[in-house]
């Protein structure tokens, strides 16, 4: 197997990792990001009042809504990530990269990846959403939630918001970019460490959430099934910018980003801690399967 196969599959393990750590935050952010009214009784003021809310209504459970397909999107999404990225990176045939190289193969992985895996989290933002934009309504599980769209908008109701996740390809580019000049620069003096990972993910995904962060929200929110009131449904990304900044004001774009910043920056450096340490183990494993032969990754 090829070094792009096993920075996939490490990639894909520390995605598990990551996500399943700071789910709950996902959860938040979601419904924060979803919310129109501010003014219902069940609405959420802040990060702080919706974990209040939802345990109150919904018990620990509520905070971990759609968890199953977030860990196989999670899963999926980063195995192609850094597939496509290695497999790019080895296609460009540099030991160190420039900005624009380095932003080239985050391009094309970026856009391979929202392709290929949009569905899935379309199906996740509407479970992990659902009490927020139906209160009252019953859970309903990863099939039931496909099978229900397919039902109501056809397939193509599995692509909805993919205009925004194309355009947020510039969240990982941003971030890779950062990530890889700052490891290099550092590792020209020391090796790194875990913790230096650590820290490099944090950094990294500031920087890129902090500059993306209202087309997440738009994307969010075209991710939900399209309200029959016009001033919530969006025909695209800059009706949605519009109306949001209209009803909303400009705050609207922002909204739930405490949560989601803080969240973003647990799981990149979860995921990027997990993914340098996992790459060796995995690389071993294959070897010792038979499955890749024995050289240095």
């Amino acid at each position: 197997m090829s070094d792009s196969t096993v920075h996939a599959i490490a990639g894909a393990g520390g995605g598990i990792i990551s996500m399943a750590l700071t789910y709950p935050l996902i959860t938040v952010s979601s419904r924060l990001q979803v919310q129109k009214d501010k003014k219902s009784k069940d609405s959420y003021k802040s990060g702080a009042d919706a974990v209040k809310k939802i345990l109150a209504k919904e018990g620990i459970a509520g905070l971990y809504s759609g968890l199953d397909s977030a860990l196989f999107g999670i899963s999926l999404t980063n195995y192609c990530y850094y597939y496509f990225y290695e497999f790019t990176k080895s296609w460009i045939n540099k030991a160190q990269m420039s900005t624009i190289e380095s932003m080239s193969a985050g391009a094309v992985a970026g856009a391979a990846t929202v392709l290929i895996t949009n569905p899935i989290w379309v199906v996740n933002t509407r479970i992990a959403t659902r009490n927020a934009s139906a209160p009252n309504s019953r859970p309903m599980g990863t099939i039931e939630t496909a099978t229900q769209m397919i039902k109501d908008n056809g397939i193509k109701s599995f692509w909805q918001g993919v205009a925004p996740a194309l355009i947020l390809v510039a969240n990982p580019i941003i971030q890779y970019t950062v990530f890889e000049k700052i490891k290099t620069r550092i590792s020209k003096s020391r090796a790194l460490t875990s913790f230096d990972f650590f820290l490099l993910g944090a950094i990294s995904k500031l920087a890129a959430t902090s500059i993306t962060y209202p087309y997440i929200v738009v994307k969010s929110r075209m991710q939900l099934k399209q309200s029959d009131d016009a001033k919530e449904r969006y025909s695209s990304i800059m009706d949605g910018f519009r109306k949001i900044i209209k009803y909303e004001g400009v705050a609207g774009l922002y909204k739930g980003i405490s949560s989601k910043i803080v969240q973003s920056i647990l799981t990149a450096s979860f995921l990027f801690m997990a993914q340098a340490s996992l790459v060796q183990y995995v690389a071993r494993l294959l070897t010792f399967l038979g499955m890749r032969a024995q050289k240095r990754i």
